[in-house]
């Protein structure tokens, strides 16, 4: 007698961050989907810091469902690092990561599913602009703009739309979870990889309650660890910007030289404007090459002093790990 073939075990990550409007709903829609499906699925959700009833919610559920862990950061460490924690505790044959907002449809877990199991490593959701909505709010430019350049000036390339809606196989996950960086784009981080992706488009639906978490400065600063983290052309505009003044300041060395030469000495009248201007522009060159010098060093200093990138201040069901 052949040996009973085992289910595919299939971890769901869901970071939550005052959630509690909507994690009952956006969990009962997740479980209408899964429940028909023939694997081993397993909620792993982690709590980001949370301040509301986000976590008493997910308590409740948890004693109705067996498949439910939940992991309690010890502050708010932000949603890369959330979705590390989850990441982390995955032990299943393939991961997916989706928000818990109700705005990454359940309704795509089956395909994302099958295109793993024909090989591919990595599933990528892609977000697709509605064919209505032609608007153009500071969060679409701003986003546009982001793309295009972390495109332009680094070596990876990170697909606009890209949500932190993804599937990964096993290989995959093994591979991100081999990468220990502080500072964490983790879109980034999975197109530098380099494993066999494909891109599965899908319209986000509007959240069912409560407004988005990801502020402004959120956003600045994940901008920011990307442009830093995967891309060293900070440091080659103020280079770029040095050398252009080292020789303009030799044209200008070469032209008084010429007069002096020619004898048109009375030409030679030394300008204070001009000569501050100079000075001052060359000054704000150097001051942002210092800089973006000390943008890196600050990373570099966060990295080498090996901090965790988060910490658990509890977790259910406790397992003892």
């Amino acid at each position: 007698m052949s040996p009973k073939k085992q289910k595919l075990k299939v971890d769901l990550v869901i970071p939550v961050y005052n959630e509690s409007e909507v994690v009952g709903q956006t969990y009962a829609d997740i479980r209408r989907v899964v429940d028909a499906l023939p694997y081993d699925f397993k909620f792993i959700y982690v709590d980001d810091g949370s301040n509301d009833g986000t976590v008493a919610t997910l308590r409740k559920i948890a004693d109705e469902d067996a498949r439910i862990s939940l992991l309690q950061l010890s502050r708010n460490f932000g949603h890369q690092a959330a979705l590390t924690a989850g990441m982390d505790a995955s032990r299943g044959d393939m991961m997916i990561s989706m928000d818990a907002d109700g705005q990454h449809p359940p309704e795509m877990l089956p395909q994302m599913i099958k295109l793993i199991q024909q090989g591919f490593d990595i599933v990528q959701a892609q977000r697709l602009a509605s064919p209505d909505d032609r608007s153009l709010s500071f969060k679409k430019v701003t986003s546009n703009f982001f793309y295009w350049l972390i495109n332009k000036i680094s070596g990876t390339q990170v697909l606009q739309g890209a949500a932190d809606f993804r599937a990964l196989s096993r290989n995959a996950l093994n591979g991100l979870r081999s990468m220990h960086e502080y500072h964490r784009f983790l879109r980034g981080m999975i197109s530098w990889m380099g494993y066999n992706s494909v891109i599965l488009p899908y319209h986000e639906p509007a959240r069912l309650a409560g407004i988005s978490k990801y502020s402004a400065g959120k956003m600045i600063r994940l901008a920011s660890d990307a442009v830093f983290s995967f891309s060293l052309a900070p440091l080659y505009i103020g280079l770029s910007s040095g050398l252009a003044f080292f020789v303009l300041a030799i044209a200008q060395l070469a032209y008084v030289l010429i007069l002096w030469l020619t004898g048109q000495t009375e030409r030679v009248v030394a300008g204070w404007s001009s000569l501050m201007g100079v000075l001052l522009i060359a000054s704000g060159i150097i001051m942002i090459l210092l800089g973006f010098i000390g943008v890196y060093v600050g990373y570099i200093f966060q990295e080498v002093k090996r901090r965790p990138i988060y910490l658990l201040k509890g977790k259910l069901p406790d397992d003892g790990e």
